[in-house]
């Protein structure tokens, strides 16, 4: 059982994942995904003049550890392993959809959530955004705004008074309807044009001038956070761009331009993101993928994953008898939230591809509130019955849209 990584890596960082590994049978490893953050420097300054570093992060650290693991195991038991299975979250999500794109024989199931797997479109998006802001600071969203706007969609789409929207793809919110009047001033209980356009681009996704998705927008019902532009720099994101895409760290933002840099960003480090569609020979060496995203997600936002499964299919046609997707009402990202945040992936991945049971539904608890639910494999949702205490799983069902 391998495990995957957050954020930038340059450390081991699943050891909670490694110590459930162990206490179920397996032998189990973990990378810094190439580089040392107390050597190399936070975020993304370990590839300043290093770019090579950049492949170790893409596939390399995770690919040379998975043949390395394999060997020790070999040597060590005097035979192979039984099977080979990858577990990450976020940027072990990006770890975990490239590593059946790129190395497809690696693992015969990857558990992979809360899709980073286009970081380069992620982080550029988010620093076109904070300069959007900057350089039009009339479109930033104060936080009395926000919860303005946030209170709202709640209330016209969380009909069982939860906090979360249960599936945020069957409601629909029009923003329009709290703009201010015409030449109003700005206030806490409308949006100005300006603004509008802000929350119509955190919600819908940040476009390119042909109108091209950068990166996917934000579930509803999850909160608008206060939006302000880019002061002394746009974010940790920005490293991305500014040392990974120009190999400058005096890189001046204020020159940023989406429409021609992020061709060249893509160019230059396109390769970190795994986002081919064509899981062919994945599939063909009886590879089993699940994926899964909490709704709730406010750190990638879990739209990003559903793009993802969504051009899978697309690519590969209905595939579910080698990859499903599981989007977790009120999980936030990778864990946590109101909702059912606690199920048990490893099993249904072994039941998968051990003995061919594929997984229609998870079982999921939330141990804080004792709530309990069926999470569905998408496209269905969980869907309340009508009747019953709404934290009683028995009360629930997967329904298609």
């Amino acid at each position: 059982m391998a495990v995957g990584n957050g954020g930038f890596g340059g450390s081991i960082q699943g050891f909670a994942e490694m110590q459930n590994a162990v206490r179920l049978g397996y032998a189990t490893s973990g990378n810094d995904t190439g580089h040392d953050t107390e050597v190399d420097g936070p975020n993304g300054m370990f590839a300043l003049g290093h770019p090579e570093k950049i492949v170790d992060f893409a596939y390399r650290a995770m690919h040379e550890m998975t043949a390395a693991s394999k060997t020790i195991i070999q040597q060590f038991y005097g035979r192979p392993q039984q099977f080979s299975y990858y577990k990450g979250c976020s940027t072990g999500g990006r770890q975990g959809a490239m590593s059946a794109q790129r190395y497809p024989e690696d693992f015969d199931g990857i558990i992979a959530g809360a899709l980073a797997n286009r970081h380069i479109q992620m982080h550029t998006a988010g620093v076109a955004r904070s300069i959007e802001l900057a350089r039009h600071p009339e479109g930033q969203i104060p936080a009395a705004t926000a919860q303005m706007v946030t209170q709202a969609v709640l209330n016209a789409c969380d009909t069982l008074k939860e906090g979360f929207l249960t599936n945020p793809r069957s409601c629909t919110f029009d923003f329009r309807k709290l703009a201010c009047a015409p030449n109003a001033a700005a206030s806490e209980s409308c949006l100005t044009p300006p603004q509008l356009k802000t929350v119509e681009t955190y919600y819908g996704g940040l476009h390119n001038s042909k109108g091209e998705l950068i990166f996917s927008g934000q579930a509803l019902g999850n909160p608008l956070p206060a939006l302000r532009g880019a002061s002394d720099q746009p974010g940790g994101g920005f490293d991305t761009v500014r040392i990974w895409g120009f190999q400058n760290a005096n890189y001046d933002w204020h020159q940023f331009d989406l429409d021609r840099d992020m061709p060249i960003i893509n160019s230059k480090v396109g390769f970190v993101d795994a986002v081919d569609p064509d899981l062919t020979r994945f599939k063909a060496h009886g590879g089993k993928l699940l994926l899964y995203a909490g709704w709730s997600d406010t750190g990638i936002t879990p739209e990003n994953t559903v793009l993802y499964y969504e051009n899978l299919k697309k690519k590969m046609g209905a595939q579910d008898d080698f990859a499903r997707l599981f989007m977790v009402p009120g999980m936030g990202h990778c864990r946590g939230g109101d909702g059912p945040n606690t199920f048990d992936s490893i099993g249904a991945m072994e039941a998968w591809r051990e003995k061919g049971v594929t997984p229609t539904q998870l079982t999921g608890f939330n141990p804080q509130t004792s709530l309990t639910r069926p999470i569905c494999s998408y496209p269905q949702y969980t869907r309340y019955k009508g009747t019953g205490n709404i934290k009683d799983a028995s009360n629930w069902t997967c329904a298609a849209p």
